[in-house]
């Protein structure tokens, strides 16, 4: 099967909807290579460009991309295979008004510091050290249930999630709401811890492949209600909530019941499990919503689908 692209330039969308128009139509199985801008738009190439306040549209995410065979109740199996940069530099920003430390008298807003990438492709510059380069995508998602939410925010259909595990090597699934899935990415990152404390990472532009997968959601026992990460490792369930205790409540109760499914166990029984075996970790603590992840070993939890 030869491999698709589908680039920014032909279309992106600053807002998750219910009733999004495809850009492209593609059958489950395909390979796609999909083409992003950075979150900013093209507006930070130096230092002294900074921005002010939170752009109205930001974080453009390429597609929506329909999967032809997709309808609500199966699930979207999106299997990243590479993410490439696909300039010579990154930026990392301070915005007024947005990040963990917003406010604070000693933190600086609005401020960019530029990220040039190394000749070899290996690492980015601050000052004279080096952070390696580990590619993230920022914001991926489907179509809705019912309301919409800019790509500004996380919530049950993905969006804005920033979470390190969205990476190279790793595979995300989402519930499907709506015919078509509408799959639609972007918002990548050259480099960004857990948190994403500032409000960014090395926000970069990039091209990125993927194999796009519908499951027929007749055929799992699992009721898949948000996203779900797959690592070499382990199975992590992503939640997106106003508070962090909401979000690890959420993710807490997305992960037992995939141990349940498992084992044959009951809630309760599942709950004590994973409170041996499982581990909360947190993605972003500054969207709107912010968005945890819990960890469950693969040891514990093999395919649910």
């Amino acid at each position: 099967m030869s491999r698709e692209t589908v680039s920014h330039e032909d279309g992106a969308i600053y807002e998750f909807t219910p009733d999004l128009e495809a850009l492209a139509t593609v059958e489950s199985g395909a390979e796609l290579t999909i083409e992003t801008r950075d979150s900013l738009d093209g507006a930070v190439q130096a230092e002294s460009d900074v921005i002010e306040s939170v752009p109205e549209e930001v974080n453009a995410a390429t597609g929506p991309i329909a999967l032809e065979e997709a309808t609500p109740g199966d699930v979207l199996r999106v299997e990243i295979e590479e993410i490439r940069i696909v300039e010579a530099r990154g930026r990392v920003i301070t915005i007024d008004g947005f990040g963990l430390l917003d406010g604070y008298d000693d933190i600086e807003a609005p401020r960019t510091r530029m990220t040039p990438v190394s000749a070899d492709g290996a690492t980015l510059e601050f000052d004279d050290l080096e952070v390696p380069i580990d590619p993230v995508i920022g914001t991926i998602g489907v179509a809705p249930d019912s309301a919409s939410y800019t790509t500004l925010v996380p919530h049950d259909h993905g969006g804005n999630l920033d979470s390190t595990d969205v990476t190279a090597g790793n595979a995300i699934y989402f519930p499907v709401f709506q015919d078509g899935a509408m799959l639609a990415m972007g918002d990548c990152k050259a480099a960004m811890a857990d948190g994403e404390m500032c409000g960014t990472g090395s926000e970069v532009a990039t091209e990125i492949d993927v194999t796009v997968e519908v499951i027929d959601g007749g055929a799992t026992d699992v009721d898949l209600r948000r996203p779900l990460v797959e690592t070499p490792d382990a199975w992590k369930p992503l939640a997106s909530a106003e508070t962090l205790e909401e979000a690890c409540e959420l993710a807490n109760r997305d992960a037992i019941a995939l141990l349940e499914t498992e084992h044959g166990f009951d809630a309760t029984d599942a709950y004590l499990f994973s409170s041996l075996v499982g581990g909360l970790e947190i993605s972003q603590v500054v969207d709107p919503l912010v968005t945890v992840r819990n960890s469950i070993p693969k040891a514990y939890l093999s395919s649910p689908f």
